[in-house]
């Protein structure tokens, strides 16, 4: 994958490498897509972890500090990891079908939380500045994504929740130009033009700037 993108992925070419009989891999995975789906899992999981560690990090009674060190860790973490990236936000694998449930399925919800728990923190601020866009609904959103925000976050309405994702497209948007080359030759700051996107945003939330 780290040689050839997402699409070079196939069992009988990491059997050849490895040495194996392209018959003895898929005693480990039945499917190719098995594979991806265990790839998917797997590095998803770990740009979970290494942004909440960096969340974890600042103290819980600094919201805008959180939600900088969360967007700062998932844009260090991509332009180490740009196939990664490219395989759970980017490219898709030709003929892949995702499971509907699983350990992939897990690993991007935990992400969702995470950035659902940051608006959460943010909410009492943010609140007052968004209520007089679209009024949300429940329905509005997936069924299991409502039952996870209802346990971990009881009583945070809809709209903190569609909150969630304009701040999730946000912290993607210039993240996904840069590991597509598309700020290449356009600048040598998008370090500091990322963060200055993220410190607006965090603004917009009522928060103060971290410092």
């Amino acid at each position: 994958m780290a040689e050839g993108g997402p699409d070079a992925i196939s069992l009988r070419a990491i059997a050849r490498e490895m040495g194996m009989t392209a018959g003895a891999i898929y005693s480990y995975f039945a499917t190719r897509d098995d594979l991806v789906t265990t790839l998917i899992s797997d590095v998803y999981t770990s740009l979970v972890e290494t942004a909440e560690a960096a969340r974890d990090a600042v103290p819980a009674g600094d919201p805008g500090g959180r939600i900088l060190a969360w967007a700062q860790a998932v844009r260090e973490w991509a332009l180490a990891n740009p196939e990664g990236f490219r395989l759970i936000y980017g490219d898709p694998v030709s003929g892949y079908q995702a499971p509907a449930e699983g350990p992939a399925h897990e690993a991007e919800q935990r992400a969702c939380t995470g950035l659902t728990g940051l608006v959460a923190a943010a909410w009492p601020q943010a609140e007052p500045l968004h209520r007089d866009l679209r009024r949300y609904s429940w329905d509005d959103f997936d069924s299991g994504l409502v039952a996870n925000v209802k346990v971990k976050f009881p009583g945070l309405p809809p709209a903190a929740v569609a909150l969630s994702l304009r701040v999730w497209g946000r912290m993607h948007g210039l993240m996904a130009l840069e590991i597509y080359g598309h700020l290449r030759g356009l600048t040598h700051e998008s370090a500091a033009i990322y963060r200055d996107e993220i410190i607006d945003l965090i603004r917009s939330l009522g928060l103060p700037a971290p410092a």
